[in-house]
């Protein structure tokens, strides 16, 4: 393994602890600023609109930056916003805060995506991005768990300053680690932009919309489903948590080694086993075991489908990856936020707690649909000229040529 890697996993740790540590924290930012709990909520909602509309925006204003100095740019930005939101002496400066983060977090994936893919062999390259990704999953099983234990016996400013050292390590990392790539000639903006006429990259991305907004449909309403369906008392939903967190580490590495193998059948397979588990999940959350077995479950497929679906952007957008790549990170958050209101929705319809398990199980199957139409529209490109998108390049191809 690249060490190089090894800095990419870093600050994918850092960024993913600062993303979920605030949920853990909300009742004593809430207390401190003196706002209701649904105010400080804005602290989530802020972020997630961050991270969708910052991976496009940094990404852009990166093109001619090489991707070395442009990964570093962005962990400053991370450090300087944890710190903004760790000193901020009122709730608005806070929130300012966190949306300054947000905006390094879709970039840092996106560009990282594509370095990572370039640390090693074509055959190896769902892999290598997974490696990065790894950082993100054992967040939730170290960092949010650590930290929100921090927050609360230290006081919440304090994981905040924790956080911002995580991105100077984070920095120093790449600044030792990552090798310089030059910045790709002849790529423009008008070039990253052409990238959204290939059809394939759109599916993938409608893909990672649907397939992950299925499991935050469950997710994020797994503290009433397991407290008043389950039986758990308040105090073990942390726990659920970290073992969400484990299976989200299992299936990204399993997603990322099967996915350089066979990348279209790990899809389906991955899609298709969500589906089915989170419509399970409305049965299985009436039991104990059961629903402790399912929370791992739907951490491990939804994951599984994170590195094939990064790599599938990467190689439909293969003349310019970078945007593509970045923005496919931000349609990871949109799928989180369009969940998460659906599943809101049936919820405030009467349907009861596990009916978002229904909304994630219908998000996951039409993800699975969209999967087998970009399947069979790519059996039929030899066909019509191998071409899915005028003047587009076969993948493996073209991205060795830019590293």
């Amino acid at each position: 393994m690249p060490l190089a890697l090894l800095a990419l996993a870093i600050g994918a740790f850092g960024i993913g602890t600062t993303e979920f540590v605030i949920m853990g924290l909300l009742p004593e930012v809430a207390a401190d600023f003196q706002v209701s709990i649904p105010t400080a909520g804005f602290l989530v909602t802020g972020y997630a609109l961050g991270v969708v509309l910052g991976a496009p925006l940094m990404t852009l204003l990166g093109t001619r930056v090489t991707r070395k100095r442009m990964l570093m740019l962005l962990m400053g930005l991370f450090i300087v916003g944890n710190l903004v939101s760790a000193l901020a002496p009122v709730f608005g400066v806070m929130l300012a805060g966190r949306v300054v983060a947000s905006l390094a977090h879709g970039a840092f994936f996106g560009i990282g995506s594509v370095v990572a893919a370039g640390l090693v062999a074509p055959q190896k390259r769902a892999g290598a991005i997974a490696m990065m990704f790894t950082g993100l999953t054992v967040a939730n099983v170290v960092g949010v768990p650590l930290g929100t234990y921090i927050g609360q016996s230290a006081g919440w400013r304090t994981t905040f300053v924790v956080v911002a050292l995580l991105g100077v390590i984070g920095l120093l990392g790449v600044a030792k680690l990552v090798p310089e790539q030059p910045t790709p000639e002849g790529v423009r903006i008008r070039h990253e932009l052409a990238a959204f006429r290939n059809v394939q990259v759109l599916l993938a991305m409608a893909m990672t919309v649907l397939g992950f907004g299925g499991v935050f449909a469950a997710i994020t309403y797994i503290t009433p489903m397991m407290t008043e369906v389950a039986g758990y008392s308040a105090s073990s939903v942390t726990w659920l948590l970290v073992l969400f967190g484990l299976g989200m580490v299992g299936g990204n590495l399993v997603g990322g080694r099967f996915a350089d193998r066979r990348l279209m059948p790990m899809l389906y397979v991955s899609l298709g086993a969500l589906a089915l588990v989170l419509g399970l999940f409305t049965v299985t959350a009436h039991n104990k075991p059961a629903a402790a077995v399912t929370v791992v479950l739907i951490g491990a497929l939804g994951f599984a489908t994170v590195p094939p679906l990064q790599k599938r952007v990467l190689d439909q957008a293969a003349g310019a990856p970078t945007l593509a790549s970045a923005v496919n990170i931000g349609a990871f958050n949109l799928g989180n936020a369009l969940a998460a209101w659906l599943g809101g929705l049936v919820i405030a319809a009467g349907l009861g707690y596990t009916a978002p398990n229904w909304v994630g199980a219908a998000l996951a199957a039409s993800a699975l649909v969209l999967a087998v139409v970009s399947g069979l529209l790519e059996r039929r490109a030899p066909a019509t000229g191998g071409r899915t998108v005028a003047g587009s390049t076969p993948g493996p191809v073209a991205v060795t040529a830019r590293h």
